[in-house]
């Protein structure tokens, strides 16, 4: 490792070496050899005077790129495709006269880059669904741990434990549905030519249109692709970069929300994100257990929700058939987006896997706040006792703001139920109150909520996506 100069946190601490190896220049430049070795077969199989020799000398060279090569002929000439043209040409000197023949730039450049997001896309959705299966894991553990929901962060109506990970499920899987939609319509962009009218080709093919026709759709097939952009200037529509980065940023967002109400549960000391053994939670205060993977999830998803803006902006800004004030910026956003989702999913899964419940802690403050939202429950029952709905209620409102003040000014314990069974309007004993703070009578369809959306929605697509669990990531700061 060079200190003296910079290198990017989303290498250095984040990504997994799976998705950095997808933006890696390995990949990129071998698959812009794959995609040359595309090109040639199938103008061969059109019938233009290529050999199968020239093929098999291309794919010889296809995996070991003389990088030393390239690099010093783009010093020269300033252009990275034909450096490389060059290059695979100095390796395959009886097929350098076909490398990329009738091609523009963008053939390599931008099949690549579908091929790379394609590819990228594939190991978030099985990070996804890895972080999926943990959370139903979760769901289905705690679905009937009663817990004190809140609305506005103030004590509301109970739910379990089980039931708030159905929701940051839920959020996922509407990102799920966002990639599989994008994942299933990424096309090649094909082999279109300078203004995306294959021009080139139509005299390559000496005005054969019904061999033109040909071309794109063999070459999608050699490169795993159902089909080509049937339209394009020299570049495939950025549009497409805006829809994939937005699917990043619906993960990021999906992935904060999750992280937030961590942080919150931690704080509460209700829930806790894993804590090694020897983990520093603080430089001064050694007690402290601060969270933070989640925080770190909050932080790398802010990024992403904001890198966004990029390929929109770029998208928006691109002239007629072709602008080249998309490429650094390009370069830059997709890559930082995936590295960046890469290493939220791998700390989702991280924390999930290792989430802490503290029953007796969630129990203490549930109870602390049932009294009153058991006060409907203890009105009904007062009025089947023979008591006035209109004056018990007035009764009660009263000793609820009395026990409120006590909690609140002066510290005390909640007494509401002390309150009430000392009014002789409610006719009710200390014990029959007591019998009506069963957390469990106040969490509605929480549990069954929970098993019918395990059963129904979320247990479907982890078996339609077996092959892809079973996943465990491991942080590396």
């Amino acid at each position: 490792m060079n200190t003296e100069i910079y290198q990017s946190p989303l290498s250095e601490r984040y990504a997994s070496r799976e998705m950095q190896y997808i933006f890696s220049p390995a990949m990129k430049f071998r698959t812009w050899r794959r995609l040359w070795i595309a090109l040639a077969e199938t103008e061969k199989e059109l019938g233009l005077p290529i050999t199968q020799e020239q093929i098999d000398e291309l794919k010889a060279h296809a995996q070991d790129i003389n990088f030393d090569v390239a690099k010093e002929r783009e010093r020269q000439v300033r252009h990275d495709v034909m450096s490389h043209v060059y290059a695979y040409g100095v390796q395959c000197p009886n097929a350098k006269g076909i490398i990329h023949l009738g091609a523009t730039s963008c053939y390599v450049g931008d099949n690549t880059d579908i091929i790379v997001m394609t590819e990228a896309l594939k190991l978030v959705k099985k990070k996804l669904l890895n972080v999926l299966e943990k959370l139903a894991g979760f769901a289905e553990e705690y679905k009937s741990l009663p817990t004190l929901a809140f609305t506005h962060f103030q004590p509301a109506q109970p739910t379990t434990v089980g039931k708030r990970a159905s929701l940051w499920m839920q959020e996922f899987l509407l990102d799920l549905e966002d990639l599989d939609h994008v994942l299933g319509s990424m096309k090649l962009l094909g082999s279109k030519g300078t203004t995306g009218t294959q021009a080139s080709f139509l005299e390559l093919f000496e005005g054969r249109q019904e061999i033109v026709d040909k071309l794109d759709p063999m070459i999608a097939e050699k490169m795993g692709f159902q089909t080509c952009y049937p339209v394009s200037g020299q570049t495939y529509s950025r549009k497409v970069d805006t829809r994939v980065v937005n699917v990043l940023a619906g993960i990021a967002a999906s992935a904060h929300k999750f992280s937030n109400d961590i942080r919150l549960l931690q704080h509460l000391k209700e829930v806790e994100e894993p804590f090694e053994k020897d983990q520093i939670g603080s430089s001064a205060m050694a007690y402290k257990r601060n969270p933070m993977r989640s925080e770190r999830i909050a932080s790398l998803s802010r990024y992403v929700m904001v890198d966004a803006l990029n390929p929109a902006i770029t998208s928006a800004v691109q002239w007629f058939e072709r602008t080249l004030d998309d490429s650094a910026n390009k370069r830059l956003s997709i890559p930082e987006g995936f590295l960046a989702v890469d290493g939220i999913l791998d700390l989702c899964l991280n924390v999930v896997d290792g989430l802490v419940v503290y029953p007796k802690v969630i129990h203490k403050r549930l109870m602390a706040e049932l009294p009153f939202m058991a006060t409907e429950n203890i009105l009904m029952d007062a009025v089947k006792a023979g008591g006035d709905r209109q004056e018990l209620h007035e009764r009660i409102r009263e000793l609820s703001m009395e026990a409120a003040k006590n909690v609140k000014a002066e510290g005390k314990e909640n007494n509401l139920l002390e309150l009430i069974a000392a009014d002789p309007a409610f006719s009710l004993t200390r014990k029959e109150l007591q019998d009506t703070m069963d957390p469990a009578k106040y969490v509605g369809c929480a549990p069954h909520q929970v098993d019918v959306f395990l059963e129904q929605v979320v247990h479907p697509i982890l078996e339609e996506n077996r092959k892809l669990l079973g996943m465990t990531a491991e942080i590396h700061v």
